[in-house]
């Protein structure tokens, strides 16, 4: 098909226009992703217009084109920018100044005026900001915003990492007065509009590591025979206010990213670490959930507000679940109770429908200098869950109390968090999949399809198939996201769900305060930006999460430069037609044994209903979850990315095992 220009002479009615987000491959060529369209609309180089790739554009596509043909496209206006801010170096000549970009995606190089370098000179690894590209230009105008100052390579690769993902390394200058004038101390003006939990036995319960602590739990028994529990949340609503800058940059970022040796915050170290952080021994402001709970788990009673409260310790996870094993240590008996009362919400959940999955988190350990020396697979044990049943019942008691709150008889806009129900063109493969393990999912009910994934993934434990069908099985769900349509938590198994319990880290969070103020003073102020916001608030957690996959990927990487050409057990972790992926059991490291290098043993071809790379001649199968041995011959830091070969049976070393 021809370019979707507007040829001489032709009508508008001949032409359409359309908006989606724009995605440049690494060989140039770009493709527009069309919410609701079949097929992505493809873009040539010379039609990008002033588009980068992640921008949402509106592109140019011709009208009344066939069903199943290629669409191709021009982008004629950007609608918005991913990022306006780029990695990359700076390069003078005889005083013309040009940044070139960093990216492995195509990016026009930026011309830099003289009064725009900012102190910054050639050769110098900087953050440049695009300032305008009009019609006329050839090149996009920027300016300098920072020259990155490194320790090491691992450095600059983790600052690189938030950079292209559009994080702010810094919080900007003009943000400390008013960050400064914020003070946590307790007024008697704002007592009286709290109710005072400060007599009352509370505590955190967090990572060893953690430096924020923004939920804390109280607990007191009540004289008929029941008892009463607070969640409390840390009030940084109270600090950060509507319409402030501090508001406008905690908004841009919409949340913290979490890197293995790094945490970029959403909110200064201040607000994070010290105003609105629930350190023991000292008075606090907070948003809380109380419930007053039979022994039973039954809730007879609920109260929301705002709260003042005093924390008594601070408790780590480990530490609360020496507790639970031994039966004794500090506040035993209290933390034994919210134990069993955790249990009993969390067999509630997964009788009502909420599906039991369970992923792997790996956490390095560093040096000083921040150089991965080993690698520890984090088990989520029962103290973990107990805060986690605990924040689950906070977040769901806010969403079912906002959602009957009504204007005019409509719902009011209000940041959900919310998990469609799984896709049955991705649940019937894995159906078939699973079956050949001998195990049987009903995919013709909602509840049923729930009900046979917590029995599958109950069966698999311990068995081979374990981590493919675990690692399947999430994928076949939809990814959680914000929104004000309020469709239900399908994975929790929860009608009405949001994010309330973290708020120094989560912009909806924050959302969610303000508008439960609002509910609880009868004053709503509808917000007409709602789903706009919470799109925004959802693509900036993916940003998020894909640096910290990078993050992640990075130290793999870095930590198995030491095992070049060593032998380990993997598990097949993925399957493609130019190779598989294969996680070593050793370290959870994941690298590609490429298909190039199984040349010399045969041809294979990629069978999607088997996730499985078949050699046409051996029938040797290299399929999803097998256990295989490779050998680590190369670890790129630049690309973040591990090569493996496969160890043939025949010519298997003595392999290495977790150390």
């Amino acid at each position: 098909m021809s370019k979707a220009k507007k040829k001489p002479g032709a009508s508008s009615s001949q032409v359409q226009v359309v908006k989606g987000r724009l995605d440049i491959s690494r060989s140039g060529m770009g493709f527009v992703i069309v919410e609701g369209w079949e097929k992505d609309i493809v873009i040539r180089p010379n039609d990008f217009g002033k588009a980068f790739h992640g921008d949402t554009v509106r592109v140019q596509v011709p009208k009344g084109l066939p069903a199943g043909k290629r669409i191709e496209g021009k982008i004629i206006d950007v609608a918005e920018r991913k990022q306006t801010s780029f990695v990359g170096n700076l390069q003078i000549n005889k005083n013309i100044a040009f940044f070139v970009p960093g990216s492995e995606k195509p990016i026009p190089d930026f011309f830099i005026p003289p009064e725009k370098l900012n102190g910054a000179k050639d050769g110098e690894r900087v953050v440049a900001r695009l300032v305008k590209w009009d019609k006329d230009d050839k090149k996009p105008q920027g300016e300098i915003v920072s020259v990155i100052k490194a320790q090491d390579e691992a450095d600059m690769a983790m600052k690189e990492i938030l950079l292209d993902a559009g994080f702010p390394l810094e919080f900007e200058a003009v943000l400390i007065p008013e960050v400064e004038k914020l003070s946590g101390k307790i007024t008697r003006e704002e007592t009286t509009k709290r109710k005072d939990c400060r007599d009352i036995l509370t505590f955190t319960i967090d990572p060893a590591d953690a430096k924020d602590f923004d939920d804390a739990i109280s607990i007191r028994n009540l004289d008929n025979g029941n008892y009463e529990i607070g969640v409390h949340i840390a009030d940084v609503s109270h600090f950060v206010t509507p319409g402030s800058l501090l508001d406008k940059v905690a908004y841009a970022r919409a949340t913290s990213v979490y890197l293995p040796d790094r945490v970029n915050p959403m909110l200064p170290e201040k607000i994070s670490n010290e105003l609105c952080s629930l350190r023991p021994n000292e008075d606090k402001y907070t948003f809380s959930v109380i419930f007053q709970i039979t022994n039973r788990a039954e809730i007879k009673h609920k109260w929301i507000g705002r709260t003042i409260i005093h924390s008594n310790h601070r408790f780590t996870y480990e530490e609360v679940q020496q507790t639970i094993e031994t039966k004794d240590g500090l506040h035993h008996k209290p933390i034994l109770l919210l134990n069993t009362l955790a249990q009993q919400f969390r067999k509630q959940r997964f009788d009502n429908g909420a599906i039991n999955f369970s992923s792997t988190e790996v956490k390095f350990q560093l040096d000083e200098t921040g150089k991965p020396i080993g690698i520890v697979v984090k088990e989520s044990k029962e103290a973990h869950k107990l805060i986690e049943e605990f924040m689950l019942l906070a977040n769901r008691t806010i969403a079912e109390y906002v959602s009957k709150i009504k204007i005019n008889k409509e719902p009011i806009p209000f940041p959900y968090r919310i998990h469609a129900t799984p896709d049955d063109e991705k649940l019937r493969p894995f159906a078939s999949f699973a079956k050949k393990f001998g195990y049987k999912l009903d995919i013709h009910d909602e509840k049923q399809v729930a009900a046979s994934f917590n029995k599958l993934l109950a069966d698999v434990q311990g068995k081979p198939e374990q981590h493919v069908l675990e690692q399947l099985g999430i994928r076949t769900m939809a990814k959680a996201v914000y929104t004000s349509q309020n469709i239900g938590h399908y994975g929790l198994g929860f009608d009405n769900y949001c994010h309330f319990t973290s708020p120094i880290r989560r912009y909806p969070d924050v959302m969610v305060h303000r508008i439960l103020q609002e509910c609880l003073d009868k004053n709503l102020q509808v917000d007409q930006k709602m789903e706009e916001k919470c799109k925004h608030c959802s693509d900036r957690e993916r940003s998020a999460m894909e640096a910290e996959r990078a993050g992640n990927k990075y130290k793999q990487v870095q930590y198995m430069q030491q095992f070049l050409g060593e032998d380990f057990e993997g598990v097949i972790s993925g399957v493609s037609a130019f190779g598989f992926w294969v996680e070593t059991v050793a370290h959870k490291c994941e690298g590609l044994v490429s298909v190039k290098d199984l040349y010399d043993f045969d041809d294979f071809k990629l069978d999607e209903a088997d996730y499985a790379l078949v050699g046409l001649k051996s029938k040797v199968k290299f399929r999803m979850g097998d256990k295989i041995t490779i050998k680590v011959v190369a670890a790129n830091l630049i690309k973040r990315q591990l090569d493996y070969m496969w160890v043939m049976p025949a010519t298997k070393t003595k392999t290495k095992k977790a150390k």
